[in-house]
């Protein structure tokens, strides 16, 4: 009669302790991942802001390199109004909630559009400034309306809130199109082809366009087009955990347009004031 072979007492004992291990590791990931970071940024006095440093007039380099913007200039006076400094870091615009949840960034500031789809993703601070999306195109396209798209090629930005709108609301733009729009990792990008006719026209903030016309001086005239778009209300992203940050930054925001820097910096780079958040913005 054969008998059973019996499961190795040591093998059992070596998963068992996997096991273990692994949930621990588990517990210590999720605990991490979960904490409140305010005493650690606290310590450091400092916190890292993601941006794209191509993003007129929030965030981009002058002729100099150095970096300068309405956004960058609002962190630097909120953050010292709590004692931190702002490390500005260039990212991938379409991996902006990757590397705010991995821990990369502290924060993402640069025309960030509040957005349901977003809102899995992070936490938002107030909103502090509102926009709309518009065209920009060749003053010779012949395009006027977005219905003047038909047939025509457009171009986004990756990730960004213009491209979303384009998917979640197709009766403004999308369906008049009769092609895919063509992708951009930047705005510059997408504009530069736009001047040498690889595309008719770029979805695009517009606090970005109006800007890039008053200081952009092209041998290829350019031209404005409204669309429908509800309006892009900005916010400041955060990790969800981090509920101090979140409140302390919402004081020195409201700060910022008590004590008139807001407006200040809202002249500078837009030439008008900023609208309140929840008012239509100012045409």
């Amino acid at each position: 009669m054969k008998t059973k072979k019996q499961f190795p007492t040591w093998l059992g004992n070596l998963i068992i302790i996997l096991i273990l291990g692994l949930v621990v590791a588990g517990a210590w990931y999720k605990g991490t991942h979960r904490t409140d970071t305010w005493n650690k940024v606290h310590q450091q006095k400092t916190v890292t802001i993601g941006i794209d440093d191509t993003f007129v007039p929030m965030g981009f380099r002058d002729k100099n390199g150095k970096l300068i913007g309405y956004d960058v200039e609002m962190a630097k006076a909120a953050f010292k109004k709590m004692g931190l400094k702002p490390k500005f870091q260039v990212i991938d615009w379409s991996m902006k909630e990757t590397e705010l949840n991995t821990g990369h960034i502290d924060a993402i500031w640069n025309g960030y559009t509040m957005t349901p789809e977003r809102a899995q993703h992070a936490a938002f601070t107030k909103g502090y400034h509102q926009d709309r999306q518009v065209l920009l195109t060749r003053a010779d396209s012949g395009i006027n309306t977005p219905m003047d798209m038909h047939g025509k090629q457009l171009g986004v930005q990756s990730g960004s809130s213009g491209f979303d709108s384009f998917n979640e609301h197709p009766q403004f733009l999308k369906d008049y199109l009769g092609t895919k729009p063509v992708q951009y990792d930047t705005f510059d990008k997408a504009i530069n082809d736009v001047k040498v006719g690889r595309i008719n026209a770029v979805l695009i903030d517009g606090d970005y366009a109006k800007y890039y016309l008053a200081h952009n001086k092209s041998s290829v005239p350019l031209k404005l087009v409204d669309t429908q778009f509800p309006p892009d209300e900005y916010a400041v992203g955060l990790r969800k955990q981090d509920k101090t940050l979140r409140t302390k930054l919402n004081k020195a925001i409201d700060e910022l347009h008590r004590d008139g820097t807001e407006a200040k910096l809202a002249k500078k780079y837009f030439g008008t004031p900023t609208p309140k958040p929840g008012m239509p913005p100012v045409r």
